[in-house]
């Protein structure tokens, strides 16, 4: 009797790698409290924990025959090119003479509450627009995450069983993923 193929949803493997990025962290910054360690000391350290946890979970799931399955919600309601509508608005701003004495004291103040209202709405804006780019920036990385490993995956049949072709994959393409990353630290360090 044939065995169906184990799947991992995209969505689960995502927030786990969230979940791991968000350990690392707190594991470089836990143990950087009592040394003194540089940012490329940090980094190295970072990028190999990320980078023995990818290679485990990768040998793991090539040796088990894993496949991932999307399902991840579909944006298809964006048009491509057109993300403001039009581009910015231009306007000439006016210029407000208050005069002295009372009525000048007055309109002043008024016209400062009516900026503050404003500058208020303007902080409320650009909230929302950073926690739509925050948004769309992780749905960036998710794409690019679920590629990359269900690239790997579909290697999973031919070496389901097979723990020596499994770490060798898993070896190649950890390299491929976060060796760059290593590369880009390493030539930056030279450079300075």
């Amino acid at each position: 009797m044939k065995t169906k193929q184990p799947y991992l949803r995209g969505k689960s493997v995502f927030i786990v790698s969230l979940l791991v990025i968000g350990i690392t962290v707190l594991t470089v910054y836990l143990t950087g409290i009592n040394y003194n360690r540089s940012l490329t000391s940090n980094l190295y350290l970072s990028l190999g924990i990320i980078a023995t946890a990818l290679f485990l979970f990768m040998t793991y799931g090539l040796y088990t025959g894993i496949g991932l399955i999307d399902n991840f919600p579909k944006f298809r309601n964006f048009k491509r090119g057109d993300i403001m509508g039009s581009a910015s608005p231009t306007f000439d701003t006016p210029s407000i003479e208050v005069g002295d004495g009372i009525g000048g004291l007055i309109l002043s103040i008024l016209l400062w509450i009516g900026m503050t209202i404003l500058i208020i709405i303007l902080l409320i804006v650009l909230e929302a627009v950073f926690w739509f780019s925050i948004f769309i920036l992780l749905a960036m990385l998710y794409w690019i995450f679920f590629r990359a490993l269900k690239f790997v995956f579909n290697k999973s049949k031919d070496t389901k069983g097979d723990i020596g072709i499994s770490a060798v994959y898993s070896l190649t393409y950890t390299l491929l993923y976060v060796g760059w990353i290593f590369g880009i630290v390493y030539l930056t360090e030279i450079i300075k």
